[in-house]
């Protein structure tokens, strides 16, 4: 889970359009287009529009989210998402009434 009192945040007001890379937790409230690698935590808030592929450990979404994502641990699609792309992850959580169009591939650590 994102520690919210140490997380970087990208307002609603934000856009950034690029690459993105980070060692810390990070809240997207904003836009961002392009690509995110992160060590930690992704949370795109229920304002916050992605078009990117990302690599990350965790990924929250609540928002909207269109590219592709990898992530080492955990990616949770909250029933208020729109998701399309696709996922490798070794869980991945669909939370009824979430929107997802894409394809999943649950890697298992060895």
């Amino acid at each position: 889970m994102a520690d919210m009192d140490t997380a970087g945040v990208i307002g609603r007001g934000l856009f950034i359009k690029g690459e993105l890379h980070g060692e810390e937790d990070l809240i997207i409230e904003g836009r961002v287009e392009g690509e995110i690698t992160l060590k930690k935590h992704l949370v795109i808030e229920s304002t916050g529009i992605i078009l990117a592929d990302i690599q990350t450990e965790n990924i929250t979404i609540k928002g909207e989210m269109r590219g592709n994502m990898s992530a080492t641990d955990k990616v949770a699609i909250h029933s208020e998402a729109r998701v399309v792309g696709d996922i490798v992850a070794p869980r991945v959580v669909i939370e009824d009434g979430a929107k997802f169009k894409g394809h999943i591939e649950m890697r298992v650590k060895s």
